[in-house]
């Protein structure tokens, strides 16, 4: 179990971290401004956003209880979920791919779904390509926002 959640390095970078279901990074850049990039790179990659989740609001009203700014963006490529979607339909409760921005102990941070790790149980080389596209685009976008 403890193996699932072990970090490494994405090679070639040095600020990237990697597990079985995420890219992160932590960022110079405000809160704000980091989810702007995130929308900003998502774009340049295809990735159109069409949900905004404010972790932190959302948990205030329903909780009542506070915690540090915390966004979820639900981004969507469309060829590569249709080509996802063609091949096992069953992917769709994995749809849209997430990208957060958080503040952890005073950081920005900024994670990306590793689709690596999941679509590997499908065992699908259908499956298995569409993960490895999205997953190097996913990497691009952390990787636009590092600091």
């Amino acid at each position: 179990m403890l193996a699932f959640f072990r970090r490494s390095e994405v090679k070639g970078n040095t600020h990237m971290k990697q597990t079985p279901v995420a890219y992160e990074t932590r960022t110079a850049l405000a809160f704000d401004q980091a989810i702007e990039a995130c929308r900003e790179a998502l774009g340049a990659e295809g990735f159109g956003v069409l949900t905004e989740i404010d972790i932190q609001a959302t948990l205030k009203k329903k909780l009542d209880v506070d915690r540090d700014p915390f966004v979820i963006l639900g981004a969507c490529h469309p060829p590569s979920a249709n080509r996802a979607l063609n091949a096992a339909p069953e992917i769709a409760v994995l749809l849209p791919c997430n990208v957060t921005v958080s503040i952890e102990d005073g950081e920005t941070v900024v994670r990306a779904m590793n689709p690596n790790g999941v679509m590997e149980m499908l065992d699908d080389p259908n499956v298995t390509d569409v993960a490895t596209e999205v997953a190097g685009a996913l990497q691009r976008v952390i990787r636009a926002v590092e600091s």
